[in-house]
């Protein structure tokens, strides 16, 4: 699966194509610190932080902090499920796919997975332009009008560099050695900052002010679950890689989980001391900040590269004549001319949107294939469609967003997830 990585030799059409095809024991090299690394790097971004400040201040800070953990919790540990399910089996996102709803309709979610992940790349390189563009400013410089452009192309550069290269050294050598350890440092100074600010301000006071109201604690667990779930899809494209499924699970779950509370948590904690509408602005606000956003920043970089490798798996699945470096480069080129011309500022109705198709989307599979499956055995076995499956998930998204209407204050995502799986386990005979 990696962009170094030869094809198998086998003729079929299943071994000519990589990403259907299990991952030979010989190229599996991750160990839990690798899994845990590459999905703290991950769960740490700006976005993050963004939708966390989104929380405040209709929630309490301790109804926002009880919807953070659990929802981390509870996310994160569906992509260490999905991690454990990719690397036992060694299939990619797409083979998952195929085994689940069959080999011909899997490439409807495939399809819609390939245009989450552009957009989520385009929101990546938008989020890094405005970012820089910030930071130039704020440093005395970038104030040419073209400076957008010229971010942006930067930026979309450096995502096709990376892509053209092995995901697996980048994971190993970069993400691990380099870009983890001064991004944990950046997020320990805002915090230290930011806690600073809250004090001077009267901690206690901040700690009981109540919710003005407009989102319930479950609606907002939704909203904290999103950003694991929208992962979901790309999490067995790197678990592959890994030698034990139980290390990837553990890795992916502790190593998310922690990103994501830490994340959240510091944008409700921006939002309380430093009420903005522009996250940017508030954390170069912080003393230090210029140096611990340009460090995010920096890290920012393998969330869009995530993107455009897993968006490059899923279309080599789909046309494996093109090597998944040649549509990593050409994703990472759309991603730049879309984050170019398209207005990208409402997060939260596409984080909930994606959450609708991927939430039964997962559950069905978890139900399909996890708990004592062979599930290389379902993929050689794999029909044009699978009817059932199929049903239950265009009825998991009926339900998703019909639930709310009918019991607004128990939310969606948890609810369609666990009726999802239960349907799809006692139904996995058909």
């Amino acid at each position: 699966m990696s962009p170094t990585a030869s094809s198998p030799s086998s003729s079929s059409p299943a071994a000519a194509n990589e990403a259907l095809a299990p991952l030979p024991a010989d190229r599996r090299v991750f160990r839990w610190h690798d899994h845990a690394s590459l999905w703290f790097s991950l769960g740490v971004g700006l976005l993050v932080m963004q939708v966390g400040a989104y929380l405040m201040p209709a929630l309490s800070p301790r109804e926002a902090l009880a919807a953070i953990v659990f929802g981390s919790l509870i996310g994160a540990g569906l992509l260490g499920w999905v991690a454990k399910l990719g690397c036992d089996s060694g299939l990619a996102s797409a083979g998952l796919m195929h085994a689940a709803y069959g080999r011909r309709f899997a490439g409807l979610p495939i399809i819609l997975n390939i245009v989450q992940l552009v957009g989520w790349g385009t929101f990546e390189l938008v989020v890094m332009r405005d970012a820089t563009v910030a930071i130039g400013r704020q440093s005395g410089g970038m104030a040419a009008s073209w400076w957008p452009v010229a971010a942006t192309l930067l930026w979309g550069g450096v995502v096709a560099l990376l892509v053209s290269g092995s995901m697996v050294q980048l994971v190993r050598r970069v993400i691990a050695r380099v870009a983890l350890p001064l991004v944990v440092l950046s997020l320990l100074w805002l915090s230290w900052q930011f806690l600073g600010m809250a004090q001077a301000q009267g901690l206690a006071q901040l700690w009981a002010r109540p919710g003005e109201g407009g989102m319930g604690v479950m609606p907002a667990l939704d909203l904290v679950i999103a950003m694991p779930i929208s992962w979901l899809p790309l999490v067995a494209d790197y678990a592959r890689h890994g030698m034990s499924g139980r290390s990837a699970l553990r890795g992916t779950w502790l190593g998310y989980a922690l990103a994501n509370i830490w994340c959240y948590a510091l944008g409700v904690l921006v939002a309380l001391t430093l009420p903005s509408k522009d996250l940017v602005t508030a954390l170069l606000l912080a003393q230090g900040g210029l140096i611990a956003l340009s460090l995010i920043l920096v890290d920012e970089v393998d969330n869009a590269y995530g993107d455009a490798y897993s968006g490059a798996v899923s279309a080599h699945s789909l046309l494996p004549r093109w090597s998944v470096r040649r549509w990593g480069l050409l994703l990472a080129l759309g991603c730049t001319a879309l984050a170019l011309v398209l207005p990208m500022h409402s997060l939260e109705p596409f984080l909930l949107l994606l959450s609708s198709v991927f939430v039964p989307l997962f559950g069905v599979i978890l139900g399909r294939l996890a708990l004592g499956v062979d599930v290389g055995a379902a993929l050689q076995r794999a029909r044009s469609v699978h009817g059932v499956p199929v049903a239950l998930w265009l009825g998991g998204i009926a339900f998703y967003h019909l639930l709310p209407q009918w019991l607004p204050g128990w939310g969606a995502a948890l609810p369609t997830l666990a009726v999802c799986f239960v349907l799809a386990r006692l139904t996995r005979g058909r």
